[in-house]
């Protein structure tokens, strides 16, 4: 390593590790707070914007496998926050929909962390938004992600939960 280098390089290696804990810091709060894990707050947010849901199309759009989504929707069902509802014309299908208790707990949840990134970004100038993509892919490049996929944040907590055991 050069040692001009060194400095900069040990801030953006702390800088990435500072964001992950903010994540997990931001998960954690939600646990605590609300008794949900970010799966679990990602799956009512989803059936509050779009309406009832058959599993299938949960795992799609939250980018989750069918098993483990299944067993996040389990937990749901066991809080009484979710309900299957066999769709009418298709008894195979089971559309997922919220109780009233989840309906109500959904309006009380804060943005997740990604949100107020978001927000934060959408205040910026084009220009920089572009110059932050570029270096973020450098970074993921850098460390290898081409085969890791880009899950809602929070998901992965539950999903390895869910992988052992």
């Amino acid at each position: 390593m050069k040692p001009e280098n060194e400095a900069v390089i040990q801030g953006l290696v702390g800088s990435v590790r500072k964001l992950v804990r903010a994540v997990y810091i931001d998960s954690q709060k939600m646990s605590k707070q609300f008794g949900l894990t970010g799966p679990q707050s990602a799956v009512l947010r989803l059936l509050v914007s779009r309406g009832a849901l058959s599993s299938a199309d949960v795992s799609r759009l939250l980018y989750v496998t069918p098993s483990n989504i299944t067993g996040i929707i389990d937990r749901l069902v066991k809080k009484g926050l979710v309900e299957r509802i066999r769709k009418d014309g298709d008894r195979r299908v089971a559309l997922i929909t919220l109780t009233e208790t989840g309906r109500a707990l959904s309006s009380t949840l804060p943005d997740p962390i990604e949100q107020k990134f978001i927000a934060q970004l959408a205040d910026l100038e084009s220009e920089h938004i572009q110059i932050l993509a570029v270096a973020m892919n450098q970074i993921l490049n850098l460390i290898d992600t081409k085969n890791v996929q880009a899950l809602p944040l929070g998901l992965n907590q539950e999903i390895n939960s869910d992988e052992n055991g």
